[in-house]
């Protein structure tokens, strides 16, 4: 399924997402797949029952037998039989800057998954296709990082208090303003961890008596606020805006249950790029929904600031919008901008209430002074305040690599999803005996790979999930050796499952000079 915009006065540019639907018979062996694993599982379990297996898991004393179980009977039952088959393709130590590559820490099991030992020896030069470092500034390059190194002299690691009592300090200023000059809003504050900022703060945007439309897809963190916050929540379909304007008619001619009275505030809850799917938010078309039925609208921009836009600033700049039409605009430091925290922007009535109501700047600690100075540095260089045009290039070197990385996808026959110009790509392996082996081939290969299952995903849609980065195309090489070598395990394996591919062999284009010239 092809889903694009080309028309319209909403859309200044063609918006164009990819979502096909897999061939039957690779749902039908997905579900066959899953029914012999949880088969076997029960066997198993009836074995360990019986004295006939070893039983690795941990087992209640006779003394809890009657208390609550911690765990779901099904969460265990999936996590000793399925998870814990391909349980080797997650958390893996690595032990270097996790740039364009990483060296990873080899590690084996003697008990099918259930531990692991280290063997001593390392894996050099892994090419690194899973980490958020979608602009290149997760790097060791001593002279890029000067000025981190000054403000760790000057400042040390820690603060050790909060924001309202000794925790701010004069970089957080600095960067404040410099977020909020960034982005073209009036003020804005930044916290030490991005999950939180979303878990957070939220709550002390909405209480009772508000109502929370939620985009089915949206992060974990997002949804954590809403609980905490106590509003009552609706669930539209992903990146849906009829579905979205449906429950805002909802809202307007029916108000709170019961009572009938009016909601104190509506907000609607989106992300910028959806992590799992690689799509983009109808931005033009949500704030247009949210003039027309006076709701607000909180934008999360974790996976969008710094990846889309001409200048790197994101969905609003993308879609040529103004960033007044946000109502909240929250985004983290943790991926383009390879340090850590997140900020709240907007008008200065909102931050201001925030730095009195936040539980983040009420009880969390500060953002440490170096890493406050990293993304001061990387955000100078995407504003060209360094002096330099380099963060323009990486900007525009990631647009290239992603539109590249995904069109070779398309034509070698692999079902991905998500947006043309998203540098989240998932590629669909479904089947949960394919999980395991496309992360271990690729390994194998030297190349590093987030894979995805249930629960994390619907149970038929298990993926690999790609990032692409601006620093892949300094050495062409990379792109080309994870390309060919998704080209031959997509045939290994039979993961070509499109229907809409140009070529199942399309030859490796000739002209691979991707570096932009000063």
């Amino acid at each position: 399924q092809k889903n694009g915009v080309s028309n319209g006065s909403l859309y200044k540019k063609p918006f164009t997402e990819h979502f096909e639907q897999a061939p039957l018979y690779v749902a039908v062996l997905t579900f066959v797949g899953f029914g012999v694993g949880t088969i076997f599982g029960y066997l198993r379990d009836f074995m360990r029952a019986w004295g006939l297996e070893k039983c690795n898991i941990a087992a209640e004393r006779e003394q809890q037998k009657d208390f609550v179980p911690l765990y779901q009977d099904f969460e265990n039952f999936y996590t000793r039989n399925l998870y814990m088959r391909i349980r080797d393709n997650w958390n893996r130590p690595i032990c270097s800057v996790p740039g364009p590559q990483f060296d990873l820490m080899e590690r084996v099991t003697d008990d099918y998954n259930w531990t692991f030992r280290f063997t001593g020896r390392t894996i050099k030069n892994v090419i690194n296709m899973g980490s958020y470092n979608y602009l290149g500034f997760a790097e060791k390059d001593a002279n890029a990082l000067k000025t981190v190194t000054k403000e760790l002299q000057k400042y040390g690691t820690g603060i050790c208090s909060t924001r309202q009592e000794m925790g701010t300090l004069d970089k957080h200023i600095e960067l404040e303003k410099l977020v909020a000059r960034f982005l073209g809003v009036e003020d804005a504050m930044v916290f030490g961890m991005g999950f939180a900022t979303n878990s957070m703060n939220i709550p002390a945007l909405v209480g009772k008596g508000c109502l929370i439309l939620s985009d089915e897809l949206n992060h974990t963190s997002l949804v954590l606020g809403a609980r905490l916050s106590g509003a009552t929540i609706k669930i539209f379909k992903h990146n849906n805006v009829q579905s979205l304007e449906s429950l805002l008619k909802d809202a307007i001619i029916y108000g709170q249950p019961r009572s009938h009275r009016a909601w104190k505030k509506i907000i609607i809850l989106v992300e910028g790029i959806y992590s799992m799917e690689g799509s983009i938010v109808r931005l033009p078309e949500i704030v247009s929904l949210k003039k027309k039925y006076k709701a607000y609208l909180y934008l999360d921009e974790a996976h969008s600031i710094g990846a889309v836009g001409a200048t790197g600033r994101g969905v609003v700049e993308y879609f040529g919008m103004n960033p007044d039409d946000v109502d909240v605009l929250m985004g983290t430091f943790t991926k383009s901008f390879g340090a850590a925290g997140g900020y709240i922007a907007g008008k200065k009535d909102l931050v201001d209430f925030l730095r009195t109501h936040s539980h983040s700047a009420v009880y969390a600690t500060s953002m440490c002074p170096p890493v406050a100075e990293q993304i001061i540095r990387a955000m100078k260089c995407l504003m060209g305040l360094d002096g330099t045009t380099q963060g323009l290039q990486r900007v525009h070197q990631l647009g290239k690599n992603t539109r590249y990385f995904r069109r070779r996808l398309h034509e070698m026959g692999f079902i991905i999803y998500g947006n043309d110009d998203s540098p989240v790509v998932p590629l669909l392996l479904y089947m949960p005996g394919k999980i395991g082996a496309f992360a271990r081939r690729m390994l194998e290969k030297n190349i590093g790979v987030v894979v995805v299952g249930f629960p994390a995903t619907p149970i038929t849609e298990s993926r690999a999930r790609f990032c692409v980065s601006a620093a892949h195309t300094r050495e062409i090489i990379m792109v080309l050796q994870v390309l060919n070598a998704l080209d031959e395990l997509g045939d290994f394996l039979q993961l070509k499952y499109s229907r809409y591919s140009k070529s199942s062999h399309p030859e490796l284009y000739e002209d691979t000079r991707f570096e932009l010239e000063d």
